[in-house]
């Protein structure tokens, strides 16, 4: 049994590097401000949260007032919450307090404020922010940030600059105590089985169609699919080959896959399984082949009632934000693409230390899984063995976040830096004694 737990639940090691967010001692409170920054968040909850916590740290480097930003409610996800619907808005203003003065609106004045709609650049450091966006204070009264994500640069910002940020995602961007007190219940009801597995599955309609991903569905699925991406104005890309997507390791696991993988990776059938996920596409029909391998498939629908879901049902963020809190919680979170909640929820587990985060390698495993489908390879131990060394170095450990890919210039550089969220490491730990270099 021991033997057991090791190999599949135990922690890692953080290797005696603890998570420190103290600011410097040279590090001084807000300077008089020279004018709002006003926010609009795009995208769905995690795309927004990062968002949100980049803002604090540009509002400190502008010397702005940061006024609570408005959340889009005309994403895919179309949900009408308010930022005070989802975070602990107090807690909030009062625990950035000394980093930034953040208010609730726009004081109303006798004349209207000077305003700018602007969208900064992508990964922008310090040089941007300090000069080209705070001359606009010359001019203007209220800056408005169009956009949020991915909007300040992930490395070579001041230390004190990321501390700012971890202590706003991990410590200040609380959700609201409602959604607090109903995923610390999901949490409880979910240890009633044991140790369990959230499994972060990226397998609804929306992610199918902007990936162009239509491995293992029907005719007539794909072309929905397709309908659906061609129609969506701020989705790019709408020629996709999903053969070569899928080549590339670009594709979501499918329900299948995963339960092929985590049965590799020697997780019995008996392991409960949290659903982090929105309605997968096809329901049931797709779920066959994963519940054939775990019958113990739990989500938040089937472990709160209707009535207990009922004030957050409506609002796909708020749901989101309850599987946020599960996955956190979890035992071992995996996840069967790296977007933005996989990233999001990664990058907090690492920051609080908790059990393994297992990435898998799609790419490889996709070869793996085409062995399987033409009868070169069976399910068993050599399966096994190839699919557990392969994810030896995939399991969360605390390590330096990754650079640049080798020959990227440009945007596509920056793109391809290993997000700050996903890894606030070395910049939000400290070594203790025992420490090995990261």
């Amino acid at each position: 049994m021991q033997k057991h737990y090791e190999k599949l639940w135990k922690p890692l090691s953080n290797n005696g590097f603890l998570p420190c967010t103290k600011p410097s001692s040279n590090y001084t409170a807000p300077v008089e401000s020279r004018g709002y920054l006003s926010v609009h968040t795009n995208g769905g909850l995690n795309q927004m949260r990062t968002g949100i916590c980049d803002m604090v740290a540009i509002a400190r480097i502008i010397k702005a007032t940061l006024v609570i930003p408005d959340l889009d409610k005309s994403s895919f996800w179309q949900d009408t919450s308010n930022f005070s619907d989802i975070f602990d808005e107090e807690w909030f203003i009062s625990s950035l307090a000394n980093d930034v003065k953040i208010i609730k609106k726009l004081p109303k004045t006798r004349t209207k404020p000077t305003r700018i709609v602007k969208q900064f650049k992508s990964w922008s450091g310090m040089v941007y922010y300090e000069n080209e966006i705070a001359s606009m204070w010359d001019h203007f009264k209220v800056i408005r940030a169009s956009k949020a994500d991915s909007r300040l640069a992930n490395n070579n910002l001041p230390p004190d600059i990321q501390k700012l940020r971890c202590r706003a995602c991990y410590e200040a961007l609380r959700f609201s105590p409602c959604i607090e007190q109903m995923g610390k219940m999901l949490v409880e009801r979910m240890r009633l089985f044991g140790p369990y597995i959230a499994l972060h599955l990226r397998y609804e309609k929306d992610m199918l169609a902007f990936s162009g991903c239509t491995h293992d569905l029907s005719k007539a699925e794909a072309e929905e699919l397709k309908i659906i991406r061609k129609g969506t104005n701020y989705w790019k890309r709408k020629d996709i080959d999903p053969l070569e997507e899928r080549s590339k390791g670009f594709c979501p696991l499918t329900p299948k896959e995963v339960g092929i993988f985590l049965k590799a990776l020697g997780y019995p059938s008996k392991t409960p399984i949290y659903i982090a996920a929105g309605e997968i596409y096809g329901g049931e029909s797709h779920m066959t082949e994963l519940r054939s391998r775990y019958p113990l498939l739990l989500s938040k629908e089937k472990l709160a009632s209707v009535e207990e879901l009922g004030p957050f049902t409506n609002h796909a963020s708020q749901m989101a934000a309850l599987d946020y809190i599960v996955s956190i919680e979890s035992d071992v979170f995996v996840h069967s693409y790296p977007g933005n909640m996989a990233r999001a929820v990664e990058g907090h587990r690492r920051f609080l230390g908790r059990g393994r985060t297992i990435s898998p390698d799609r790419k490889a495993l996709v070869r793996l899984f085409d062995k399987l489908a033409n009868g070169t390879m069976t399910e068993g131990k050599t399966l096994s063995n190839k699919v557990i060394d392969l994810h030896k170095k995939r399991l969360g450990l605390l390590r330096k976040r990754k650079g640049a890919i080798s020959g990227t210039k440009g945007a596509e550089r920056l793109r391809s830096e290993e997000s700050f969220y996903a890894n606030p490491s070395p910049d939000c730990f400290c070594r203790t004694e025992e420490s090995t270099p990261l």
